[in-house]
């Protein structure tokens, strides 16, 4: 049942997203484990606790936060499956929508081409300040297209391939297990000292399930783009990442473009090497070619799964 299911869940979300009345009614199941994870991170990773006992925390919290999510999707999959009959895999395709992330990407990559478009230099900041994890005040027009591609090759992976992956593999169970400790990795899995031993669990668990769809993405987004294969395999392992560098140097390759670069985090600079041999001085057209080139990518994740269907 997890073709169909995926299937329709990628194309509700094409479709709708995730509408704000309905997050500002219910908010999004990412926000309820965010919500978890503050609350494990202030009692378990205080101070006075020692590097090795706060690691074993974050090894819990990880085990954890995966038991339940892993557990509450296979009890709402038991739940549809009983009270719908032939209709559960439709149920299943709007409990998988809220994993998914195609609409939502494209429409915060969107905001920041529109503003760039405009020459609104600080509506463009604000709006890829969403996206990104970096400093943005002092990024120039170059800066904030490069930031939002970034994000979007990255997020390729993370929003879509990812989760849409677990979900043909192991059904809703595996698609929100995914979300969960993807979910943990973007809040604690950092190197800073404060995250380390807390977030090291969920660091790595979340490069062991990124590991095969990263993989995957780098070549869908090279095979949609017509070109970056050089790039794609000289440059993926130049990321700190042992995953987000696959996606990025492909939309570098393919978009003909030099991405990654010194960045600024909480006001401190990092000089993390290139990624690809083009252009760095991108702009407004630039975020509008990553676009289509997305969609492009998404739409042959749609035939993939339906070519899945068809072969069982």
């Amino acid at each position: 049942m997890a073709e169909p299911v995926a299937l329709a869940a990628l194309a509700i979300e094409a479709a709708f997203g995730w509408p704000d009345a309905l997050y500002r009614r219910i908010g999004h199941p990412v926000g309820a484990f965010a919500r978890i994870i503050a609350s494990c991170e202030a009692r378990w990773n205080g101070s006075h606790h020692t590097f090795a006992r706060r690691r074993l925390a974050g090894v819990g919290l990880v085990v954890g936060l995966s038991l339940v999510a892993g557990g509450g999707a296979a009890g709402s999959t038991a739940i549809v499956s009983a009270a719908m009959g032939q209709w559960a895999w439709l149920g299943c395709a709007l409990l998988a929508v809220p994993g998914l992330a195609q609409r939502s990407l494209f429409d915060h990559v969107r905001a920041v081409q529109i503003a760039l478009a405009s020459g609104d230099l600080a509506a463009a900041r604000t709006a890829v300040a969403r996206i990104v994890g970096r400093d943005v005040a002092r990024l120039d027009a170059a800066g904030v297209a490069r930031a939002a591609i970034e994000s979007l090759a990255e997020s390729f992976c993370d929003g879509i391939v990812a989760p849409l992956f677990w979900l043909l593999l192991l059904g809703l169970p595996g698609l929100w297990i995914y979300k969960a400790v993807n979910t943990a990795d973007s809040l604690i899995g950092h190197r800073e000292p404060r995250w380390r031993a807390f977030g090291w669990a969920a660091a790595r668990s979340d490069d062991v399930l990124n590991l095969v769809p990263a993989r995957l993405a780098g070549p869908l987004l090279c095979l949609c783009g017509g070109g970056g294969w050089r790039v794609l395999w000289r440059d993926a392992r130049r990321h700190a990442s042992p995953n987000a560098g696959w996606s990025e140097a492909a939309m570098a390759g393919a978009l003909h473009l030099r991405l990654a670069g010194p960045i600024v985090y909480d006001g401190a600079r990092t000089d993390k090497p290139w990624i690809g041999d083009g252009r760095t001085a991108a702009d407004a057209e630039d975020i509008t070619r990553a676009l289509r080139l997305y969609v492009r990518a998404c739409l042959a994740l749609w035939l993939i799964a339906g070519g899945v269907a068809w072969l069982r």
